[in-house]
């Protein structure tokens, strides 16, 4: 995977994450896009999905596609909270959540090489 290629696709994770934070933010009137119903069952799973298909599209070190999605939720978080009384746990619980997202880019990104393959 060519160098310009990478950084499509590390745009297309952060800012998709932090899109994917804040149009959830906006919508359910929170300041953080978690403390919303909507988050867990929507925005989260689009979420992995968007890293499914980043894993896809750019097989090459899949897993990062998971980190960067939610790197881009938590710096949209940092960007639009005022109390940063509990970031060291938010950091903590982005990571946690990229983990399945990462794990689904592994899946596809191995479907998309085992199909070039045959």
């Amino acid at each position: 995977m060519n160098d310009r290629a990478v950084k499509i696709a590390y745009m297309l994770a952060i800012i998709g994450g932090a899109v994917l934070w804040q149009a959830t933010a906006i919508i359910s009137g929170k300041t953080e896009a978690w403390d919303a119903s909507s988050y867990w069952t929507v925005t989260y799973p689009l979420s992995i999905i968007l890293t499914g298909w980043l894993g896809y599209q750019f097989p090459e070190k899949p897993w990062r596609w998971g980190f960067s999605v939610m790197f881009g939720q938590a710096g949209m978080m940092i960007l639009s909270n005022s109390d940063y009384s509990l970031l060291p746990l938010g950091v903590i619980l982005f990571g946690l959540l990229a983990l399945p997202a990462a794990g689904l880019a592994q899946i596809t990104a191995k479907l998309r090489l085992s199909s070039q393959k045959q």
